[in-house]
């Protein structure tokens, strides 16, 4: 998940963080979260300005209105418990809480677990996870919540419950790259394509007699799907920006 060297900032005692957290027996099996943090040092992370792990750059969204995302979730526990989060928290392992890459601190968030129907409202404290293509790290006593912490991970849907910034509506493209030479821009369309960006395309423009083939990867129905768009893309296309259809 994310690294615990953040700065530890003097809103514990105003959030109601606990520096010290009576010692419990929890199982540790393998596939849980705990696998799933950086072993290559500590680092300060900021929690709303890009940040850089492992060599991939994030750009976290400002709201979280309207967000939802499918996939893997993970839990962490007893090696970061008593650690300050990336909002200056210590992480209480039998708290309910998690970790997203991208959306705001303190965002509520309800979680499905896909495999056994069992639901959660947590809030994001922290950043991670960053391996094994995982979504979402949970504390252990929210992961004890949905029934998943003897198999480590589950498949879930998270979904905001609330923004702070309205959505505005529309048909949002992101466009990630412009090319001279036309196959280049086909092989990227492709890849979109094939990551499920299905409704991506390529606009053929000419500027100062030069001919460029733009690939633009959406559709995004709303500006808030399209920020958290730009904020994926962008770890692999640092100059990707959004534009209205």
């Amino acid at each position: 998940m994310f690294f615990r060297g953040v700065l530890v900032v003097l809103l514990c005692a105003v959030m109601g963080c606990s520096s010290t957290v009576p010692r419990r027996s929890v199982p540790t099996p393998s596939g849980t979260a705990d696998v799933s943090r950086s072993s290559s040092g500590k680092q300060s992370v900021p929690t709303a300005r890009p940040y850089t792990v492992l060599g991939r750059t994030y750009h976290p969204v400002a709201s979280a209105h309207g967000f939802t995302e499918t996939g893997v979730a993970s839990w962490y526990g007893r090696d970061f418990h008593g650690r300050p989060t990336a909002c200056g928290e210590r992480y209480d392992m039998y708290g309910i809480s998690a970790a997203h890459k991208l959306l705001p601190m303190h965002t509520r968030l309800r979680v499905t677990n896909l495999d056994n129907g069992r639901q959660l409202t947590v809030r994001v404290n922290d950043r991670g996870p960053f391996v094994n293509s995982r979504i979402l790290d949970l504390s252990y006593g929210a992961a004890r919540e949905l029934g998943m912490v003897e198999a480590g991970t589950a498949r879930v849907r998270i979904e905001s419950l609330g923004g702070s910034v309205p959505d505005v509506s529309g048909s949002f493209y992101v466009q990630v790259g412009a090319f001279t030479v036309r196959s280049n821009a086909l092989r990227l369309a492709d890849n979109l394509q094939d990551r499920g960006y299905d409704r991506s395309r390529i606009r053929e423009v000419t500027l100062g007699g030069q001919r460029f083939w733009r690939v633009q990867a959406g559709i995004f129905k709303g500006l808030d799907r399209a920020r958290v768009g730009l904020a994926r893309l962008r770890v692999e296309n640092p100059s990707a920006f959004i534009l209205a259809d």
